[in-house]
């Protein structure tokens, strides 16, 4: 049976979000899943969310009607699953507690902007990150405030450089966790459709959304 993916993208255009939703969209469809891609937030009011078995948020900094919202959250919770990346999906909805509840986390900083900084597998076993290793990366070091219930896979350390008093904070950079009935994944990398083209960015979310998706 074919599976569906919902992509809503929007908001901020630093994050590039058309760009991403067509790369991510491609990658899905690779997969053999049937792809919506919306602009907005409107398709989440919608009666019936959960024909999706996955839904990616591509959107950054915007406002959602409440009812939508609650649409989302009751798909997600009944099984439908979620997953995404960067501030496409860790800073969608800055003012919506719920939301965040089901991510895992939420964004609230990146010192130094783009730079340069180590990503380190903390699971080695898991499927998800299974043969990739620790890797460099160039790019917006997102410190997050994280649910501690989350299954930690990667992780980056603040050196202090940019911000002197988050020296040596190991923060997650990528997880994995259960909401209701759903998996949940979301991936810190990848602030620009560039960054795709860094294979480990790249395997390490397309294994997490085929992992997320009912």
């Amino acid at each position: 049976m074919t599976k569906s993916a919902l992509i809503f993208w929007g908001g901020w255009e630093g994050h590039q979000p058309e760009a991403c939703a067509a790369v991510v969209a491609d990658m899905l469809r690779a997969e053999g899943f049937d792809v919506v891609s919306k602009e907005g937030t409107d398709v989440l009011a919608e009666a019936d969310l959960t024909r999706f078995d996955l839904i990616v948020p591509l959107s950054t900094q915007i406002a959602v009607d409440r009812l939508a919202l609650a649409n989302l959250v009751a798909a997600v919770e009944a099984g439908t699953g979620l997953g995404g990346f960067h501030g496409g999906m860790g800073d969608t909805f800055r003012n919506e507690p719920a939301y965040q509840f089901m991510v895992g986390g939420q964004w609230v900083a990146h010192p130094g902007n783009i730079i340069d900084y180590r990503v380190e597998i903390t699971r080695p076993d898991d499927p998800l990150v299974a043969g990739i290793g620790d890797f460099d990366y160039r790019s917006e070091q997102y410190y997050l405030h994280v649910d501690p219930g989350i299954a930690v896979l990667a992780t980056t350390t603040f050196s202090g450089e940019h911000a002197p008093w988050t020296k040596g904070v190991v923060m997650p950079v990528v997880w994995k966790h259960r909401y209701g009935a759903a998996r949940v994944f979301y991936s810190a990398l990848g602030h620009a459709a560039a960054e795709f083209e860094v294979p480990q960015m790249r395997e390490i979310l397309r294994r997490g959304l085929l992992w997320a998706a009912r």
